[in-house]
């Protein structure tokens, strides 16, 4: 049974959570959420607070309970420093307190799980009352570590959901529905000995969904050393954003996913500033999509976009979700797999794009392409795809390693109205079952929904084009949508030019003044 939570208006949609604990512990927390942002702060801000409130009070009741357990996982922190503190004191007193810990905290640790969810930590909220509130009467009057990490974790996520969906912003970053990356994460079986990179990891959710494939399946036969490895030294996530970063730190901490003290499973970083350090056997990564930022490069002249420039690379492109493609393509290990989401012009543009989905289907076995609904993102009218592939062996004889690829169509028929519910595990069944997981691809057969095209057809009668369809069909055709989605699409599609003229006005005006 799955239990709506009531939103505010703060909130653009209610967000299902599967288990009832988890759904009343969210709903606390959105509620509370809502009050900080009825005083001014951003929704991103209000999570903020609420997570190092939630931290802290974790803390002092895993310390209180299971002293000698805990101080050995946990950094040490001065008791000036801790929960006790903030409970003692109000008013005036209760703010610098607050500032204090807060401050203390963002300069120790580094390095460690903990230490990253503090990392250039601040206070928000200065009104005493408030924050009184928010310590005694919401932290300090519930024992949060009764919970556990289901439903601790549960409930963070769906806080992270409700908040991530609900920021307007243009950086083409979207909240990976939950049942999409269990999906993806249950054909992909990874297990105990695979290294987990997630390129652009967002609040965490691909590397919290291994977290728990292990748990259900392969947890139970491996050795306490094993699981502890896997742990501390074969997963590991980049984020570009500090906020995304901290957040998902703590949502990695509240699932179990790593202990306090060990070293900080995700680094704040531009994953496509340079090639990877490492590859990774498993390679799971939903980019941001978009283009890259415009820098200015002189007081006379029009920007650029900031391009990263690398080796590796095949073709530079101010696309970021082309840019990504070819980072994760260069972090798949030999022998590994990788799956990513990216946008429907990666599946059939020309130009840079082309050169690299040629690459990818020359170097890597592509062998299923995932094409989901637009508007599989809640919030945002997006037509997005999973791509898998492995990066097998060279072929002795030249030839593209990908031979088949296998298209599911879950899009066609199923465009999903504005406000419509986000993409369910249910609507993600039978493309788990054709997939046919563990199984070799040569069991496949062919559906309605599931079709295989062969690669000689895809680099000669569809020019490399992914975004293959039935063979009624011509690539790059899809059914048309209702009048009313389409007039979405197009205003949506003018607000965005007449930003970009608005942009160019002022930079026209800069070179005139």
């Amino acid at each position: 049974m799955t239990d709506m939570l009531p939103f505010s208006h703060h909130f653009s949609r209610p967000v299902a959570v599967s288990n009832g604990k988890a759904a009343r512990v969210s709903e606390t927390l959105m509620d509370y959420c809502t009050v900080l942002c009825d005083r001014g702060l951003s929704t991103m801000e209000a999570v903020e607070q609420l997570t190092y409130l939630l931290i802290l009070k974790l803390e002092d009741e895993l310390l209180s309970l299971q002293p000698s357990r805990v101080e050995e996982s946990w950094p040490t922190i001065p008791e000036q420093y801790r929960w006790a503190s903030l409970v003692q004191r109000q008013g005036d007193d209760l703010v610098a307190c607050f500032d204090e810990i807060l401050a203390h905290r963002s300069h120790h640790g580094a390095g460690t799980m903990l230490g990253g969810i503090f990392t250039g930590a601040q206070n928000h909220v200065h009104d005493a009352k408030l924050l009184r509130r928010l310590v005694r009467d919401l932290f300090q009057a519930t024992t949060w570590s009764v919970h556990g990490a289901d439903v601790l974790g549960g409930a963070y996520d769906a806080l992270l959901e409700g908040a991530m969906n609900d920021v307007k912003n243009n950086a083409g970053q979207y909240f990976t529905p939950r049942p999409l990356i269990e999906a993806v994460v249950e054909v992909m079986q990874p297990n105990l000995t695979d290294t987990v990179a997630d390129p652009a990891c967002g609040t965490g959710g691909f590397l919290i969904g291994v977290h728990k494939y292990l748990l259900r399946n392969q947890s139970a036969r491996k050795s306490p050393t094993e699981r502890n490895h896997y742990r501390t030294g074969q997963v590991r996530g980049d984020e570009l954003v500090p906020r995304t970063a901290r957040l998902a730190t703590a949502n990695l901490l509240l699932h179990d996913v790593a202990s306090a003290g060990q070293i900080a499973l995700i680094s704040v970083c531009d994953a496509l500033a340079q090639p990877p350090c490492r590859r990774a056997s498993l390679v799971l990564a939903h980019p941001p999509f978009g283009r890259h930022a415009a820098m200015p490069i002189g007081p006379s002249s029009t920007s650029r976009h900031d391009t990263p420039e690398r080796a590796d690379f095949v073709t530079g492109s101010i696309d970021k979700q082309v840019n990504f493609l070819q980072h994760v393509m260069s972090s798949t290990a030999e022998g590994g797999r990788a799956a990513v989401v990216v946008p429907d012009n990666v599946l059939f543009a020309t130009g840079a794009v082309e050169i690299v989905r040629r690459n990818l289907v020359d170097q890597f076995d592509v062998h299923t392409v995932l094409r989901l609904p637009v508007g599989a993102f809640d919030s945002v009218r997006v037509a997005a795809n999973v791509v898998f592939f492995d990066r097998p062996p060279r072929r002795p004889d030249a030839h593209p390693r990908t031979t088949k690829v296998w298209v599911y169509d879950l899009r066609s028929g199923r465009r999903r109205a504005p406000g419509h519910a986000s993409l369910s595990r249910s609507d993600l069944n039978d493309f788990v079952s054709v997939y046919l997981p563990g199984r070799p691809r040569t069991e496949r057969v062919e559906t309605e929904l599931f079709r295989c095209f062969d690669v000689q057809d895809v680099l000669g009668r569809y020019q490399a084009r992914l975004d293959l369809s039935y063979p009624s069909e011509a690539p790059g055709t899809a059914r048309l949508a209702p009048p009313e989605e389409i007039a979405l699409d197009v205003a949506r599609d003018l607000r965005l030019a007449l930003r970009e003229f608005d942009k160019l006005v002022a930079e026209l005006s800069g070179d005139v003044s």
